[in-house]
């Protein structure tokens, strides 16, 4: 945002937008003694700043304030001193001296204008946020440097949300503070805090009845006296300053109903002390500040309403495809939070392939949770056209911005194929998977991330990676890793040492056994954001069990499908399923054969059943009807339904396949897995 120019104080400025964001404006500095150039809107006994307080633009400046005034006194410039308070004895002896030379009428119409207008523009940054952090952004940018140099606001937990009864006894936790001239904000234990872990502290005594009481006092109080130390810990310096007494406001952030924290003013050694106005101001802003954290809450029915649309969107269960074992876990984020948009999915394609999807819509709210449901439609459409990774992010994308939502997404897509034992993956803006291999030792895959969801304009990239047999692929979203005390790499080591501990105790770790452990590295006292996660373990497929043929398009191919049918069979052990697979066969070959016009694939897999895929490149999928007695056609898709135990049509984007299972003799099995037992 460009800085508001400089205007001359006599010179009338453009007028400022209702509800525009309000920019930061140097203010303008005498040019010489007596002068009458003023340095207007600062709060008066506020310390001075070199910025607008809130962002004040210099058009809110009441228009012909210089010319009513009367001159200064000789040497003094004519507002020095009342509208800027210096952080030395400088500037405090220039602000007496100019208090002298003017009347106390005067004086007391200019510092409520100053502080209304201080106080109008801090309602319009807080009441900008949409969020708890933003929310509390707005109140940093007003209040540092122009009011304090220091604000730290420590919330109850847990938040109370609408009706909700209010937890006992009464525990704070700073959330986060800001300080030094460009109000740098700072999460608790977000590095550089120099605390050890969540700073909390649970409040009792006659410093819970002041904040009950709902006005903010001076730190010498003697009711603050024992918890000052502990509230202003993360604030390197003050325990050497000593008491900080009149440098310090501590206001309670009461909401309609219920005490939700504090937040504690802090001014520097070097500037003057807060007085007795300054406490109106800071009650305001403890006001702003608490209805702004209010309504981040939402009520206990809101969220429940979007918990439970969300809940309802995931899978509630997962497939059961050969060459891979699933497991999955999600995790709401903290009761007081709305549903998100985190979600997983798993999606069996052509030739015992799995699609593995995860991915996490920004936000919660009820948006959020309506929006995950549409991707995670959209991403299941695409996935059963059996197109590429890039391809369904692709799309999934254009999708995303056809919706008009202001919402991002990030996603990560892979194929796992049993057969090849390979891994397609693709990712837009999300955390890495991170491989588990047989040997028990972690990897977080170095996938290239491309742009999320809803951006636009980026391509994506599909990787191929090997996915050995026993190995375990992990996806999860980025609530697992990341949280108010820890980033995102230190999280993905941490998840992949806990995976190598798990691994060190049992090989294999059974599924269950792993989400479980996994979520452990959870921290209730810092996470607030959902988490899904999803696990696979690769069992892969082996060669034996597959055959795989490429058929011209030609009228006696439906015959050399028999023919390699049977062979298949013989080896197989499977000679008494014999004449129904090789009518079935020569069935679905002869339709292929009739709208092909490249090579037809024809691929017999063996499992707990026998499955047959033929697929072509035409993209019309065949439909069962009945024939009539004088048709010569249209029975061979009759034939299929009743001999098979199932069967579909896929389509696909070179074209479709058709496919049919039989389940194969119980005397079968039970030898083959007397055999695998012995091995």
């Amino acid at each position: 945002m460009e800085p508001h120019p400089r205007a001359d104080t006599n010179t009338a400025p453009p007028a400022q937008q209702p509800g525009e964001a309000a920019p930061r404006t140097p203010l303008s500095r005498p040019s010489s003694p007596g002068s009458g150039r003023s340095c207007a809107g600062e709060v008066p006994g506020s310390g001075g700043s070199d910025e607008v307080p809130g962002g004040a633009p210099e058009g809110l400046r009441p228009p012909g304030r210089d010319a009513a005034r009367p001159a200064p006194a000789a040497g003094v410039p004519a507002e020095q001193g009342r509208d800027e308070v210096g952080r030395g004895s400088e500037a405090e002896g220039g602000r007496d001296e100019a208090e002298q030379g003017r009347d106390p009428e005067e004086r007391l119409p200019e510092t409520q204008s100053d502080r209304l207008r201080f106080l109008d523009l801090a309602a319009r940054r807080i009441a900008r946020g949409v969020d708890l952090d933003e929310t509390l952004r707005g109140l940093y940018e007003a209040a540092v440097p122009a009011f304090a140099d220091v604000v730290l606001v420590h919330l109850r937990e847990p938040l109370v949300a609408g009706e909700g009864q209010a937890a006992e006894p009464l525990v704070l936790r700073l959330h986060s503070f800001a300080q030094g001239p460009e109000g740098v904000v700072t999460a608790a234990s977000a590095g550089g805090t120099g605390v050890a872990g969540p700073v909390r502290s649970t409040v009792s005594g006659p410093f819970a009845e002041l904040l009950l009481g709902r006005q903010p006092v001076f730190g010498e109080v003697p009711e603050t006296e024992a918890v000052v130390s502990e509230l202003l810990e993360p604030v390197a310096g003050v325990s050497a300053t000593g008491a900080p007494g009149r440098r310090l406001i501590i206001a309670p952030l009461y909401g309609r109903r219920h005490l939700l924290g504090t937040v504690a003013l802090l001014r520097a050694a070097g500037r003057p002390v807060f007085v007795a106005d300054d406490l109106l101001v800071a009650a305001q802003l403890a006001t702003y500040t608490a209805l702004g954290v209010e309504a981040s809450v939402p009520s206990g029915q809101e969220a429940s309403a979007a918990g439970a649309l969300q809940l309802r969107m995931l899978p509630s269960s997962l497939p059961e495809t050969t060459g891979v074992r699933l497991a999955s876990r999600y995790l709401p984020a903290a009761e007081t939070s709305q549903g998100g948009g985190d979600w997983y999915d798993a999606i069996p394609l052509p030739g015992n392939r799995v699609a593995l999807v995860v991915g996490d819509v920004m936000g919660h709210s009820m948006t959020s949770a309506a929006m995950m449901g549409q991707l995670r439609t959209t991403v299941q459409t695409l996935a059963r056209l059996d197109l590429p990774p890039e391809e369904v992010l692709y799309h999934l994308d254009e999708q995303a911005r056809r919706l008009g939502s202001e919402h991002m997404a990030t996603c990560l897509y892979a194929i796992y194929d049993p057969i090849s034992q390979r891994l397609l993956v693709a990712d837009a803006g999300h955390p890495p998977p991170v491989l588990l291999h047989p040997d028990g030792s972690g990897e977080v895959l170095q996938v290239p991330p491309g742009a999320p969801i809803g951006v636009g304009g980026v391509p994506f990239e599909t990787w191929e990676l090997p996915a050995p047999t026993g190995g375990t692929l992990l996806l999860y979203t980025d609530g697992l890793v990341e949280s108010r005390n820890r980033d995102v790499l230190t999280g993905m080591e941490l998840l992949r040492g806990r995976l190598e501990a798990v691994a060190a105790r049992v090989a294999p770790p059974p599924l269950d056994m792993l989400c479980d452990a996994v979520l452990t590295l959870l921290d209730p006292d810092a996470r607030d954001d959902d988490v899904a996660l999803l696990a696979a373990r690769f069992d892969g497929f082996a060669p034996l069990n597959v055959a795989y043929w490429f058929l011209s398009p030609q009228p006696q191919t439906a015959g050399r499908a028999r023919q390699l049918t049977r062979r298949a069979l013989h080896r197989w052990g499977l000679g008494s399923m014999l004449d129904a697979t090789e009518l079935m066969v020569s069935e679905v070959v002869t339709n292929a054969v009739r709208y092909a016009s490249r090579p037809i694939a024809l691929r017999l897999l063996r499992t707990d059943v026998l499955r047959c895929e033929v697929g072509d490149d035409s993209p019309q999928v065949p439909r069962m009807r009945r024939a009539q007695a004088g048709d010569e056609g249209g029975r061979g898709l009759f034939l299929v339904d009743q001999l098979a135990l199932r069967w579909g049509a896929t389509l696909l984007s070179t074209g479709k396949v058709v496919w049919f299972e039989q389940e194969i003799p119980e005397e079968y099995r039970q030898h083959r897995q007397e055999g695998a037992d012995a091995a």
